[in-house]
């Protein structure tokens, strides 16, 4: 019955056609229910046709943030369409951008006025070398991973922290205006300090609640994922558990005048990756490392699939690179039971990747990329 039950709410995409889209000049794939694999050289397009399944999703390419830029070379457009089953129903999904023109994402055939409408909508969680931006980069790489999980199924969430940006840019701007015209207007900036502290507020108590539910289920993915080699841990940064948040901006009050931006607030958060109580970005190996990321985004895949009742679909982009066999074949095992639905690979080894989905005991079905555009379909 459980199974029955994860089945029928699982995102199922049965079809998906490229125009344009990156390198790829005009392909359609029709999708295997459970595993499909992309293999091939590097360059041949692989990860460019999960971006494209990512796009459908997050209207917005993981890999590139300039949509134009996902236009091929010499082209003046692309189109993605995607063909789902979800919740016993059909729907096409369209997104489509011409240079010069806004971008449009229709929903069977009738646009979307505000792509936020979208979020969410269609579940996927993509697991790619591009997650290490989340160990090495700044700490907005991080807040962005927890505002995109907890988006996913709070809407008011979302709505919040549109808002929250809106005024601490308006606050920023007014603060450049004191310093160019020599002037201050504390009344003025008190009515930004009073929206900011309570959409502030409110976003950092919905992140202390997420992390409360997120880290137990990080740490159980990451003993799977390790087989209980190494202690981890994630800790929540924020300046709003020192020190209430109207407080905080009246305390830094002089040195915004003189930077003339907000250095204080929720903005500033940061999500702490460790390794045996030191940074995993000193301490650990790129195997541990690459161990700590897949963790992380198989925590955040059953997170949306509690709170949504939604199987999101799962992109593994280049995932055995990098992974000792265990580390790999305690992936395969966790990807072997039902708790996941649709699942896409990408790897340069079309044996290796054979040989471990074979041992998954799944239906799959296997496409050989290469230059040129040749596709040979396996099952």
């Amino acid at each position: 019955m459980h199974i029955k039950t994860i089945s029928s709410t699982s995102v199922y995409l049965k079809k998906i056609s490229l125009v344009n889209f990156k390198n790829i000049a005009s392909q359609s794939f029709d999708f295997q229910e459970k595993i499909n694999c992309f293999v091939g050289n590097n360059g041949v397009g692989k990860t460019n046709v999960l971006d494209a399944i990512y796009y459908l999703s997050y209207v917005k390419s993981y890999f590139n943030p300039i949509a134009v830029q996902n236009v091929k070379h010499g082209e003046s457009f692309f189109v993605i369409e995607g063909e789902y089953e979800l919740k016993g129903r059909d729907e096409k999904i369209v997104c489509s951008l011409k240079k010069g023109q806004k971008k449009v994402l229709k929903r069977n055939d009738a646009p979307y006025d505000k792509f936020s409408d979208h979020f969410g909508q269609f579940p996927l969680v993509i697991i790619s070398p591009a997650d290490r931006d989340l160990v090495i980069d700044g700490s907005d790489v991080r807040r962005k991973f927890i505002d995109s999980v907890i988006s996913q199924q709070n809407k008011t969430y979302l709505q919040d922290l549109i808002a929250y940006n809106k005024i601490l840019s308006q606050r920023n701007a007014l603060l450049k205006y004191f310093a160019a015209n020599r002037t201050f207007d504390a009344d003025n900036l008190n009515i930004y300090n009073d929206q900011l502290t309570n959409l502030g507020n409110r976003i950092f108590e919905l992140r202390k609640d997420f992390l409360k539910e997120f880290i137990p289920i990080f740490d159980q993915k990451y003993r799977l994922v390790s087989g209980e080699k190494e202690q981890v841990d994630l800790v929540y940064k924020s300046q709003l558990f020192d020190m209430d948040f109207h407080s905080l901006l009246e305390k830094s009050l002089d040195k915004d005048k003189i930077l003339q931006y907000t250095t204080t607030g929720i903005h500033k958060d940061d999500l702490i990756f460790n390794i045996g109580s030191h940074p995993i970005k000193k301490f650990g190996s790129q195997g541990q490392q690459k161990s700590f990321l897949i963790a992380l985004k198989l925590a955040q895949f059953d997170f949306i699939k509690n709170h949504t009742q939604i199987v999101p679909i799962l992109l593994l982009d280049d995932i055995f690179d990098k992974l000792d066999e265990d580390r790999v074949m305690h992936i395969i095992n966790l990807v072997d039971n039902d708790d996941f639905g649709q699942i896409f690979i990408t790897d340069t080894h079309h044996d290796r990747t054979e040989n471990l989905i074979q041992k998954s005991q799944k239906p799959y079905q296997l496409f050989k990329l290469e230059f040129g555009g040749v596709i040979l379909n396996h099952r």
